[in-house]
């Protein structure tokens, strides 16, 4: 049975305050959204406390996603206060989105934990690598997707994103900016696709894994609320500061830094995805 010691409990609350905090700032600074730190970083604790259950990576995903719901709120606040969310594009980009997270929760349901931790190693490499190279000059257009390349691209969007555990920024700034959308717009438009994300998978997520024998303690459905309860206490206050810092400073040489840091973490969890 799968149990927390007291001399494991205060050290494991100590590492999640530090985790929530980080994951709040990158939120707000660089747009990417804290669940591409809290996805391995749930892993690597559950693995390290002796829980190494077929559906490890389903809770991690799961629980990254609930914390996500209210950092990206609080983010979308703090940017719209500095008037640079686009509105008309996060309604027009919702139901795609919402779909495509939809789909994704039924489709995580069936996949087995190594499997999404390959798809989290490749495609989070991938978003490290755009970081660490991509230049503001690549277009794919002058403006966003209409019609047939909104509704395509946005469930694309939504259903990598629910797999990954992660919100819209990873994929939406990197998206926006290659349409022409300016810096700062793309990270606190994208901030609300986190929110379009989240809201369904975590109903979804709520609603499947009561069978499961074993999982963490206090895990309703598949998110960990001990866990969920302390990283968003963090997120909540340091999301804001994070948003203060994108629009004070230029945020490319910490953007650079996570960039390889993602990396490196990714390729970990795909190295033991694969020889364990």
């Amino acid at each position: 049975m799968f149990t927390f010691e007291l001399s494991q409990l205060l050290p494991l609350i100590a590492l999640l305050l530090v985790i929530g905090a980080f994951a709040g700032i990158v939120a707000g600074l660089l747009g990417v959204g804290g669940g591409i730190v809290l996805v391995p970083a749930f892993f690597y604790m559950f693995d390290a406390l002796g829980y190494d259950g077929e559906n490890l990576m389903q809770i991690c995903v799961a629980t990254s996603l609930a914390t996500i719901i209210f950092t990206s709120i609080r983010s979308v606040v703090s940017h719209n206060k500095k008037g640079a969310v686009d509105w008309d594009i996060l309604k027009r980009w919702a139901p795609g989105i919402a779909i495509g997270a939809t789909l994704g929760v039924l489709i995580a349901r069936e996949l087995r934990s190594v499997s999404l931790m390959v798809l989290f190693g490749i495609l989070g490499a991938l978003v490290g690598l755009y970081l660490a190279f991509g230049r503001p000059s690549w277009r794919l257009g002058d403006e966003m997707p209409t019609r047939i390349g909104r509704f395509t691209t946005a469930p694309v969007l939504g259903f990598l994103s629910v797999l990954m555990g992660i919100g819209g920024g990873s994929f939406g700034v990197p998206l926006m900016t290659l349409y022409n959308q300016p810096i700062h717009r793309a990270i606190a438009t994208s901030a609300g696709f986190g929110v379009l994300i989240a809201v369904p998978s975590v109903i979804g997520f709520l609603m499947i894994g009561w069978s499961m024998p074993v999982k963490p303690p206090l895990t309703v459905g598949l998110i960990n609320l001990p866990t969920f309860a302390i990283v968003v206490s963090m997120t909540m206050i340091t999301a804001p500061l994070g948003v203060k810092l994108a629009h004070a400073m230029d945020p490319k040489p910490l953007k650079l830094a996570f960039a390889f840091f993602i990396m490196l973490m990714a390729l970990n969890m795909l190295r033991k995805a694969i020889w364990g």
